[in-house]
């Protein structure tokens, strides 16, 4: 029988448990995406508190690209030297760091003026409200180049790999969708074009990384809205990165999208048939691909997710806001306290002072 305190591998990583910390912006690094003392710190007490696999916040690749204001940064090589210290700060603890890495496009409300913003096609963001720059071939290759590139700094870091992020609105997550991606090119049209920036992003990082290195992705499970990226999409773009070499996939959905599951994020975990509330989708992609099954979101109860790894294929558990809340989670579930998490999802954690749970703040704590 599975257990949540196996360990296992992934690619060639020791995982001292099935849990992730899913990739969370912490509002604190500098204005160029370097280290602050209190960054350093919030990663520490992560591995002192047992999390098996930290994912970092996303680091924006290109420098004239940063989508928040003080998110992490590895658009160029000055970053190795300090990202050497903090991964060997996280190494100490028997815990595996993966960098994020992420361009932003027209999801964004930061320095808009001042920057050329890129997308699929010059469609205004839902919500936001900015029309990015429609990317050229040329565009989209730098673009690639860029991911490569930074995967290879990751590398030279010592970053256990790299993930992806091509969920949640960004620019991948748009080149994925009807609804933002209106080109008529190779990278347009059905799902095979619309992910093949995706495809060629795993490619280039592969030639530059080798193959014992790590690289996992972040996708939606759907977008949820009807122009958008489905459920089938999902499933048909899990089937070609399994073809292509992708390590793990991590599960997530849509945020902002007028569902149900946003309303799960709206009104709080009260129920725990609302926990975990993209398991279902996970559960099936987990089925039909060969690769391990990160699932994330609304992941708050040990008896639920002993059962999900009871009865599905689904490998690996992440969580983000929980750790706001109590970074030493995993210690207490390790121990004799296994009750779930005490972060009630009212979203309040989000600062750009520096993303920290409101009930730590209220304590004077960081």
């Amino acid at each position: 029988m599975k257990r949540l305190f196996d360990n296992t591998t992934l690619s060639n990583m020791n995982l001292k448990n099935r849990f992730f910390r899913s990739a969370t912006w912490e509002a604190m690094a500098d204005n160029k995406g370097h280290m602050t003392e209190k960054l350093y710190n919030v990663y520490e007490n992560l591995a002192k508190g047992g999390v098996g696999t930290i994912i970092t916040g996303y680091a924006y690749v290109t420098e004239d690209e940063q989508p928040n204001p003080r998110m992490m940064g590895i658009y160029n090589d000055s970053f190795i030297e300090e990202y050497k210290a903090f991964t060997d700060r996280i190494h100490k603890f028997d815990t595996n760091i993966i960098l994020q890495i992420a361009y932003g496009g027209s999801q964004t409300n930061f320095n808009v003026g001042e920057r050329i913003i890129l997308g699929p096609s010059a469609v205004a963001h839902s919500i936001y409200g900015v029309t990015p720059k429609e990317a050229t071939k040329e565009e989209i290759r730098g673009l690639v180049e860029s991911f490569a590139d930074a995967s290879l700094r990751a590398k030279k870091s010592g970053f256990d790999g790299v993930q992806f992020h091509a969920a949640h609105g960004y620019i991948y997550s748009q080149f994925l969708s009807p609804h933002y991606n209106k080109r008529t090119d190779e990278y347009g049209g059905n799902i095979e074009n619309r992910a093949r920036i995706i495809f060629e992003t795993l490619a280039a990082v592969r030639e530059k990384v080798g193959t014992g290195f790590p690289v996992l992705i972040k996708l939606n499970c759907s977008d949820f809205i009807e122009d958008g990226f489905s459920f089938e999409d999902c499933k048909y773009v899990c089937k070609r990165l399994e073809e292509l070499g992708i390590d793990a996939i991590e599960i997530s959905g849509v945020v902002g999208a007028k569902t149900e599951d946003r309303s799960v994020k709206e009104k709080g975990l009260k129920y725990l048939e609302n926990e975990s509330y993209f398991r279902k989708y996970a559960a099936e992609i987990a089925e039909e691909v060969n690769v391990p099954v990160i699932l994330v979101g609304g992941n708050r109860s040990l008896t639920l997710m002993n059962d999900i790894l009871d009865n599905t294929k689904i490998q690996y558990f992440s969580l983000s806001r929980p750790f706001l809340r109590e970074f030493d989670l995993i210690n207490r579930w390790g121990g004799e306290d296994n009750s779930k998490a005490k972060c009630i999802s009212c979203g309040k954690c989000i600062d750009v002072q520096g993303n920290s749970c409101i009930f730590s703040r209220n304590k004077g704590m960081d």
